[in-house]
């Protein structure tokens, strides 16, 4: 298949080595710039799969980022942030990469390559015609990603994409793709950096709007949120004295009883 892969393209900048610490940082800053800008564009796009992942889920349906090296990294931290941020359950968002766990710190040789693995990988998690799958990649090529997305299909299971080539075999492949074309990467095909950063805005409108779309939150606080540590626990106390009338200390009361926001609002009074 012939398109243009654009991650791939040489960077617009020459002798990087001979540049000061002060160049490097700003021609990175201005290449980064334009990734919003790119994420823009497909905003149409990134809403029809939004509405699909919120319809599904509704129905007990969960949702799966497939990905390898950096972009099955990006998926993990997303979907490893949804319980605590809003208080859904550890499997409702999960983030698989090819080569197992251990490829989330070190790069596994070839695991991206297997066309067949990435459906072995979701079927140990037992997902089902009412769950959603996100496969990522920037270059839209990697073998792990498309192939599960097609194993999908074969299931009646809905699909989307993260990529940043457009016409590539991955955006071609999936039902609702999501494409931002961010250009050449500052260091030539280093697509940890634009195309990781488009991804990784892109993976926190999904489950953010997703989650809002739920009722995870009200007003524009994270009334779920896990109370797993002293700021959290202060910053849900605070909370609880923006929506009734109550001192610090009676706050940090009704939260200790109730364990969450939501539940201590809800409760005072009755």
């Amino acid at each position: 298949m012939n398109f243009t892969k654009t991650t791939e393209q040489s960077s617009h900048y020459e002798h990087l080595e001979k540049m000061s610490v002060h160049d490097l940082l700003a021609n990175i800053n201005n290449e980064d710039k334009k990734v919003p800008l790119a994420v823009e564009k497909a905003l149409p796009q990134i809403e029809i799969l939004v509405t699909k992942v919120v319809d599904k889920m509704k129905l007990g349906g969960r949702l799966f980022y497939i990905g390898a090296g950096t972009s099955g990294r990006l998926g993990i931290v997303d979907a490893s942030e949804c319980p605590p941020t809003f208080g859904v359950p550890f499997d409702l968002v999960n983030g698989i990469i090819a080569g197992g766990d251990k490829a989330i710190r070190r790069a596994v040789e070839n695991a991206e390559d297997n066309p067949t693995q990435a459906w072995i990988d979701l079927q140990n998690e037992n997902i089902t015609e009412i769950d959603v799958v996100i496969g990522i990649a920037a270059s839209g090529t990697t073998p792990y990603v498309i192939g599960g997305l097609e194993k999908c299909h074969e299931n009646n299971i809905i699909t989307g994409c993260i990529t940043c080539n457009e016409g590539s075999p991955l955006a071609l492949t999936a039902q609702f793709p999501v494409v931002v074309v961010v250009g050449p990467e500052f260091v030539t095909g280093s697509s940890r950096m634009k195309a990781g950063t488009a991804q990784k805005l892109v993976l926190n409108m999904i489950s953010t709007a997703t989650m809002i779309q739920l009722g995870k939150v009200k007003g524009n606080k994270m009334v779920d949120m896990q109370l797993s540590n002293d700021k959290l626990v202060d910053r849900g106390v605070k909370m609880i004295m923006s929506e009734i009338p109550v001192s610090y200390e009676n706050a940090s009361v009704l939260l200790k009883k109730y364990g969450s926001v939501r539940k201590a609002v809800e409760n005072y009074n009755k």
